[in-house]
């Protein structure tokens, strides 16, 4: 039967020719160039156009101060501990400064990104739109409808004062 010091007499025998490596040198890639859609000036105009166009919900034409989504199959009661931010924030944007263009593509991207990350609720801060002039809340229109209308949302509803009131919107991801 074999000692330890036999093992380990062993070990060091059948190692002794072994030679240790060098660490391997680091490869440092070089930052991507940022990604950049193929049909990029299509869509902005699609976007241009969608956005001067009258929405067939009138429902969406106006939105108040509050702002409050769900799905048929979501019960009221998620809607309503969504608004009391019952839900923890698991990340956020702010649209605030950019075009009705830009801010979809970035709302867009977000909501994916954030799909992918596995988070369940986000805030979404478009603004309360008192620059818009006559045309109301631009932004915070834009971010309804387009919400409303992604499969990836299952509902959302104004923030509580502290976090932006109606100037950002808790919103449900699907999982």
């Amino acid at each position: 039967m074999a000692t330890e010091d036999d093992e380990e007499e062993l070990f060091r025998a059948a190692m002794r020719d072994v030679k240790r490596l060098r660490a391997p040198a680091r490869i440092i890639d070089a930052p991507k160039p940022p990604p950049e859609a193929r049909f990029r000036r299509a869509d902005e105009r699609a976007v241009l156009q969608e956005s001067l166009m009258v929405p067939e919900d009138a429902a969406l034409l106006g939105t108040g101060d509050e702002i409050g989504f769900r799905r048929p199959h979501i019960p009221e009661v998620v809607l309503v501990k969504l608004r009391r931010g019952q839900y923890a924030v698991d990340s956020e944007i702010d649209l605030h400064g950019l075009n009705a263009s830009q801010a979809k593509n970035a709302l867009r991207e977000f909501i994916a990104d954030s799909i992918a990350r596995r988070m369940r609720c986000v805030r979404v801060i478009h603004g309360k739109g008192r620059r818009s002039g006559p045309r109301g809340p631009v932004l915070k229109n834009i971010v309804n409808h387009w919400l409303q209308r992604s499969n990836h949302v299952l509902a959302f509803g104004s923030a509580r004062a502290v976090d932006g009131g109606s100037g950002a919107l808790y919103v449900l991801l699907r999982q």
